[in-house]
């Protein structure tokens, strides 16, 4: 018998920027719908009205736009289980935990959160397990009367069966809880409101979800909601309970598990910077899986090509910045030249760039764009590498201009100007000639000879090819900066 199509989620919640933990889960889930040529479902989570926003709703799909992920159903696509918003699906949750009621599969309960609290707290002095001790499950009618004339309002809490619940996790194998780590929990709370642990399932069992791929903070949630999709199939509204896979933590600074509130989480901080969709990716993908244990850098068809759940490590991944700034400039390497170029724009133009529109000279931009390309880790950096190229005179950085211009700097960069006086500004090699020349007169070698005449012409000790560079900018340029410094350090 033929297994059934593939159908996962990904089921954010719009509250706040999303962040990169939130990105490897989608990543996952939509390699694994792709490779298996199945249905990706977008699903927003907004049922916490004091939490979500339409804000942040919006960066949620341009996101996903922005990193080339495609949904088959959801938000602004559609699809047979419409609507895709969980704050548009209330009456089916209203309808779902009422038939669980009347199944006698959940109940109301009354306790107080200071009952709860104190019997929570005698449970643990016993050395128990501290969950919900379910006081209210077998409440007779007169109970349940006398609690309502005191004027509590219940929760409706799920009755969970008292068996062992084991499950095969795709990413760490047989994974077995017993009753008494697994209590009754709540599913509605007592202004009505739906729970998470109703509005997930439940929408998992009405869109068919088949796998669910998601992150390990949700694995004790597993048994709960393997037992609350039998009582779904009992009713008719399951038809089949998901396969489970827990990706790895990803691990922040300091080894702790990465939050929303570490700076380095934010998606919108890599876009800022100039990461590319696809070198940001590629980087993620390997926070619990990889290509090939000796292969760190490849494009997202090849992920998809190869992706099997089964290869997922169920350790720890921690988020190394200075590496997935390697990868993205490798991916930088990777891109057409005109395609870089036109990547590099909105880093080229106000109200990034320092220089005034009508400085930028495009034939400039073209001419040193390959260079750029060849030294860039993110997009960002590109204004910094060409601003000399457009500013009236460098913006110097005094650090550079201390470290390049020692004892001895003028005398070296007059025999540098007069050297490149008669060079050939055509050709970088006889540019590099020159400050050699003058570096040997001076008894320096071109590494040190250079560094002044770097700093004098762009400002910086770090840059962009050097004798390519004072081409681009032209003789007259360059000499007339040199100039400038020397009238500085005489100064």
């Amino acid at each position: 018998m033929a297994s059934a199509p593939v159908r996962v989620r990904f089921c954010p919640s719009p509250t706040g920027n999303p962040h990169v933990g939130l990105v490897r889960t989608a990543l996952f889930n939509w390699a694994f719908a792709r490779h298996n040529k199945g249905t990706l479902v977008f699903r927003i989570e907004d049922t916490d009205a004091a939490r979500d926003s339409e804000e942040s709703y919006d960066q949620l799909l341009d996101s996903m736009r922005w990193l080339g992920f495609d949904w088959d159903e959801g938000p602004e696509v559609g699809g047979p289980h419409a609507p895709y918003r969980q704050s548009q699906r209330m009456d089916l949750y209203k309808d779902v935990a009422q038939k669980l009621l009347d199944a006698g599969r959940a109940y109301y309960c009354y306790c107080s959160t200071e009952e709860l609290d104190a019997r929570r707290d005698a449970a643990r002095a016993a050395g128990k397990p501290s969950g919900y001790d379910g006081h209210c499950r077998e409440l007779t009618a007169e109970q349940k009367q006398a609690y309502e004339t005191e004027g509590r309002k219940p929760i409706v809490r799920f009755r969970m069966p008292d068996e062992t619940i084991t499950f095969t996790d795709l990413v760490r194998g047989d994974i077995t809880y017993e009753p008494e780590n697994v209590p009754d929990y709540g599913i509605v709370r007592a202004n009505g409101a739906p729970l998470y642990t109703l509005v997930n399932p439940v929408d998992d069992a009405l869109m068919e979800i088949t796998h669910v791929l998601r992150g390990e903070d949700l694995l004790s949630s597993t048994p709960r909601q393997i037992a609350l999709y039998a009582a779904l199939a009992d009713l008719g509204i399951a038809k089949q309970t998901p396969l489970f896979g827990h990706l790895p933590y990803v691990m922040g600074e300091g080894n702790k598990k990465l939050s929303k509130r570490d700076p380095q989480a934010s998606l919108n901080l890599y876009r800022e910077r100039g990461f590319l969709p696809e070198g940001l990716l590629n980087y993620l993908s390997l926070l619990g899986w990889s290509l090939a244990a000796d292969r760190d850098i490849f494009s997202i068809d090849e992920m998809v090509a190869a992706f099997d759940i089964a290869d997922v490590q169920p350790n720890p991944a921690r988020f190394d910045l200075k590496k997935c700034e390697s990868i993205n400039g490798d991916h930088i390497r990777m891109l057409d030249p005109k395609d870089f170029a036109a990547r590099c724009e909105p880093w080229l133009k106000a109200p990034v760039a320092p220089w005034a529109p009508e400085d930028f000279d495009e034939a400039k931009w073209a001419a040193i764009a390959p260079h750029a390309q060849t030294r860039l880790k993110v997009l960002s950096e590109i204004t910094d590498n060409v601003d000399f190229l457009f500013l009236p005179e460098p913006a110097v950085d005094e650090a550079s201009w201390t470290k390049a211009m020692k004892e001895g700097s003028d005398a070296l960069l007059r025999t540098a100007r007069e050297k490149l006086e008669s060079a050939d500004w055509t050709s970088p090699e006889s540019l590099k000639e020159a400050v050699l020349a003058a570096g040997e007169a001076h008894g320096l070698k071109l590494g040190k000879a250079q560094a002044p005449v770097r700093v004098a012409v762009t400002g910086r000790t770090v840059g962009l090819p050097l004798f390519e560079s004072l081409e681009i900018l032209g003789k007259d340029k360059a000499l007339t900066r040199i100039d400038a410094a020397l009238a500085k350090l005489a100064a």
